[in-house]
């Protein structure tokens, strides 16, 4: 009675586009067709952070034209500043002065910093509330600010610390986007093909950076504003669609899970994911229920080293994010240099590679059953790349462009890898016995240690190249990748071992034919 008494207000919680879905339709929606659901209204919800976050560096241009910054992760910044504004052509006091590419670098730090203290705590929070009003929310207030930062133009407002703290609210409400959708599909799929959908669906994070860039700078011809405004109200949008749509779990929409997907629940270890329903008393249903602590899902095996390794992955990967067109425009490739918007364009082929780095990643993880192998051995593979890169990248365009996509490839397939199915993983290891309120607060956890590597990345850039070389900063980079490899160490003897006690037939097991095989094979 009481299991009854609990399924009917998980079933008035169904949200109301689904409720549309089903009366038009005339019957329940599939399993299959909720999945379908789940990857399309997250994958829109996690591009249009994306194309938000990106903005900023978009509009770098515009507020300083005197910045080093010019060209960073622009694609068409020349081609659509021509209608730009008095204002724009002399910037926008006060990143328009002498120390103005210290104020727009002190915003990102501020922004990433935020965004990373505060993905601790939405992991936590997202855990103990409803996932779907948790995502409208932060992606509603992410808007806000967002648009708040643009509203400047209008108001003509130039205090320094307005544009601040407008950049670190925006960054607090996106940190509650990345451990709410992975830990929606992780409720979704299992871990036997998780790997390779989340790979496929985390292709989300370079849509959105070149959709971001594309509206961005195509909305600086009518002013900056609109470059902050525009992917605000479409953030706004997409989270109210979230919201009508988006089914947190199986049991939160009374959906019935195929027989080939429950008898394929399998584990990190010993782990599984398992329907809440399946106690044999209330007091175990909600121990399931019950939200896992802080310090508790720092214990789960693994959680410390995939987070660390992330931490100097994402140190990478943003370091290129940031500085990939400046260092593009600023080196002479067969002898000449590229402009700005040949450069941006050039960049792109490094997300375009993490796009099929994140889905090869997924897919082998998959096919051999081992996280840590595989990240680990992207990561040292990356290393070689980025030392080619470096070394080749200038003798030619097609050089650069090929070298540039195989470093996009290693860097971010283990990086797409850790924050998506990684963490998926772990969140129903099997320490945690069944319980699978965990998701969110292990994604937080690891992609808020890898958020911190984020911000100092292109920091430690910034830092060297002016002062050093960019064969340092290279070298750096080489270092962080080997040092992100090394740290699954155990990981990967664990899963080596694994791998090789299930090639080597139990010696109860064998038979006495086997025995005689062996002792004339000695003979």
């Amino acid at each position: 009675m009481g299991s009854l008494m609990q399924s009917e207000p998980e079933m008035e919680k169904k949200p109301i586009g689904i409720r549309f879905l089903e009366r038009i339709k005339g019957s329940k929606l599939s399993y299959s067709a909720y999945q379908a659901i789940v990857l399309i209204v997250t994958f829109l919800a996690y591009a249009s952070y994306h194309a938000a976050r990106k903005t900023t560096s978009i509009v770098k241009s515009a507020l300083d034209p005197q910045s080093p910054d010019t060209g960073l992760n622009s694609l068409l910044l020349r081609f659509t500043s021509f209608g730009s504004s008095v204002k724009e052509e002399g910037g926008w006091a006060p990143f328009n002065g002498p120390d103005g590419t210290v104020l727009l670098g002190e915003i990102d730090v501020a922004f990433l910093a935020v965004y990373a203290f505060g993905m601790y705590f939405a992991g936590h929070l997202g855990d103990r509330m409803n996932l779907r009003i948790f995502l409208t929310v932060g992606m509603i207030g992410t808007g806000l600010f967002t648009s708040l930062f643009g509203v400047g133009y209008w108001g003509n407002i130039h205090s320094f610390y307005y544009f601040l703290i407008m950049q670190m609210l925006a960054g607090l409400f996106q940190s509650s986007g990345w451990p709410s959708v992975v830990a929606v599909v992780g409720n979704w799929f299992n871990k036997k093909k998780r790997g390779l959908i989340m790979g496929i669906w985390n292709a989300h994070t370079s849509v959105g950076n070149i959709t971001g860039s594309l509206i961005a700078a195509a909305m600086l011809r009518y002013g900056w504003g609109w470059s902050f405004v525009v992917p605000g109200v479409i953030i706004v949008v997409i989270g109210l669609v979230n919201f009508a749509f988006l089914p947190v779990s199986p049991e939160n929409v009374g959906a019935e899970r195929d027989e080939v997907l429950d008898s394929s629940s399998e584990k990190i270890g010993n782990s599984v994911n398992e329907p809440l329903l399946l106690s044999s008393s209330d007091s175990e249903t909600d121990d399931k229920k019950r939200a896992v602590g802080f310090i508790e899902a720092w214990r789960i095996p693994g959680v410390a080293p995939f987070a660390l390794c992330l931490f100097f992955a994402k140190l990478v990967a943003y370091t290129f994010l940031y500085w990939l067109p400046f260092y593009v425009s600023h080196t002479a490739i067969e002898g000449e240099y590229l402009s700005d918007e040949t450069a941006g364009n050039l960049s792109t082929m490094f997300d375009v590679g993490g796009v099929v780095g994140g889905i090869m990643a997924g897919y082998i993880s998959d096919r051999i059953g081992a996280r840590a192998i595989t990240a680990a051995s992207f990561m040292y593979c990356s290393i070689p790349a980025l030392f080619f890169y470096r070394s080749y990248g200038h003798v030619s365009l097609l050089a650069n462009a090929s070298l540039m996509f195989l470093t996009g490839m290693l860097v971010n397939g283990p990086y797409a890898l850790i924050t998506t199915a990684v963490s998926a993983d772990l969140g129903t290891h099997s320490s945690l016995k069944g319980n699978s309120r965990a998701l969110a607060t292990v994604t937080a956890i690891i992609d808020g240690t890898g958020s911190v590597g984020a911000a100092v990345g292109p920091l430690l850039t910034g830092y060297i190249s002016s002062r050093g070389s960019w064969t340092a900063v290279f070298t750096m980079l080489m270092g962080a990748a080997f040092v992100a490899g090394l740290l699954l160490t155990r990981l990967v003897m664990a899963e080596v071992a694994e791998k090789i006690a299930e090639s080597r037939p139990s010696e109860e097991c064998r038979s006495p034919v086997d025995y005689v095989q062996d002792h004339v094979m000695e003979v």
